[in-house]
């Protein structure tokens, strides 16, 4: 087995694995998670009394139990990815995401949402596997343009998603959820009869090693490539400061400004655009020119300004003015997967995604306990007049990515061995 990570992926017979393949899956992934993302914690509110505070905490214990969820079965997915191929474990992800919109669809109460979540951590894989599938099928120095585009896929999905979601969810709460599993379903069904394998037999892992598959183990990859376990620390830190949005930004906006349902769904497809627009149109051309590192820093910057705007603007208005800012966030994702899977081995691209989505479950577990218990209670103590600082504090997150992102990034080359 070559260790080369610039080695062209083996084909298989028949459909040759590609880009098109895994944007398409993920396009409708996204949308059917986007469906359900203004609607949930409304969902959640309505089984509160209406007491936004205490829809808050919920989402609290939701975030932090999935976030749980991720950490502990991340590495063990990534694994599986690399030891049998990535196909299965999409369509095992894809599954468990659409029984737990079932379960939001017919929950009685809380505690079946509780289930629904704590289900859907034990098997959400979809986009860390989706990237590892990326790396398998794309020379590494046209890699930041293929994340870019699988971003912009994520954008696709707030602007048509939540655009659904509000609509259908002024007809009532729980429709948005079965629509969401029924696009599951047919994603599912796109991956198992569509979808082929990414990583041929001979370049997979020989063995699956339990060691590597608990989240510490997986961990230990980070620190076996110079400069790898940094710039997994930026990564870490975006996605730590980027939870305040789920975690609290229905509730805070409805608080706020006093957006509606449908309002939040525009909102969404505004930002939904703005996204595309860079992640599809900008980053091939941005990155060409000022390289993965800059790009990552750029991404970083634009994002402590957009959450600064966020948690100050006094009006929606003012509000929607800094969603073009913060779509600039994008460079930095694609930037910095770019580098992190120039430093790894083919048979290590689903570990390496596994330790990433194992530090997402950490952030996923530190977000939404900071971002909602922060949130509830700067709005119960309203002397305080503060109704942003959570967001002001996830600005404060990407002011240290930028600073690791400055010392590490020159580290990582793309002539790094991958070992």
């Amino acid at each position: 087995m070559t260790d080369d990570p610039s080695a062209s992926t083996a084909r298989k017979p028949g459909r040759q694995a590609g880009f098109g393949f895994i944007f398409a899956l993920a396009l409708m992934n996204s949308i059917s998670f986007g469906i359900m993302i203004p609607i949930l914690p409304n969902l959640v509110k309505e089984f509160t009394g209406g007491d936004t505070a205490a829809a808050s905490e919920w989402g609290v214990l939701f975030g932090v139990t999935w976030g749980l969820m991720q950490f502990v079965c991340g590495p063990i997915l990534g694994l599986m990815s690399d030891r049998w191929g990535r196909r299965p474990v999409l369509l095992i992800s894809l599954f468990g995401l659409a029984v737990d919109f079932l379960f939001m669809a017919f929950a009685p109460g809380l505690w079946w949402l509780f289930l629904g979540r704590i289900l859907n951590g034990l098997t959400a894989a979809s986009f860390s596997t989706a990237n590892a599938y990326l790396a398998d099928v794309t020379a590494p120095e046209d890699r930041a343009k293929t994340f870019g585009w699988m971003s912009s896929a994520f954008s696709f999905g707030f602007i048509f998603g939540p655009a659904i979601g509000g609509t259908l969810g002024e007809i009532d709460l729980r429709v948005p959820f079965l629509a969401a599993a029924a696009l599951t379903s047919i994603n599912w069904l796109y991956g198992y009869f569509v979808l082929p394998e990414s990583l041929p037999p001979e370049r997979r892992a020989t063995t699956f090693n339990w060691a590597k598959a608990n989240p510490l183990g997986s961990l230990k990859l980070l620190r076996s490539k110079p400069g790898l376990l940094g710039l997994a620390g930026v990564g870490f830190l975006f996605q730590f400061s980027h939870t305040v949005l789920p975690s609290i930004f229905v509730l805070y906006a409805g608080y706020r400004y006093g957006w509606t349902t449908s309002t939040l769904g525009y909102t969404f497809l505004a930002t939904g655009i703005a996204g595309v627009i860079v992640q599809s149109l900008l980053i091939a051309p941005v990155v060409r020119r000022i390289g993965e590192r800059n790009a990552v820093l750029l991404g970083a910057a634009a994002g402590v300004l957009g959450f600064i705007w966020y948690g100050w603007a006094p009006t929606g208005t003012m509000y929607l003015l800094a969603v073009p800012v913060f779509a600039f966030t994008g460079f930095l994702m694609p930037g910095l997967q770019g580098l992190m899977t120039r430093s790894v081995a083919p048979h290590e691209q689903g570990q390496l995604q596994g330790a990433n989505q194992s530090l997402m479950g950490i952030a996923s577990i530190l977000g939404p306990f900071l971002f909602g218990t922060v949130f509830a209670w700067s709005i119960r103590h309203e002397a305080f007049d503060m109704p942003g600082l959570a967001i002001f504090l996830s600005a404060g997150l990407l002011v240290l990515a930028f600073m690791l992102a400055l010392v590490t990034a020159r580290s990582v080359t793309p002539e790094a061995n991958p070992g």
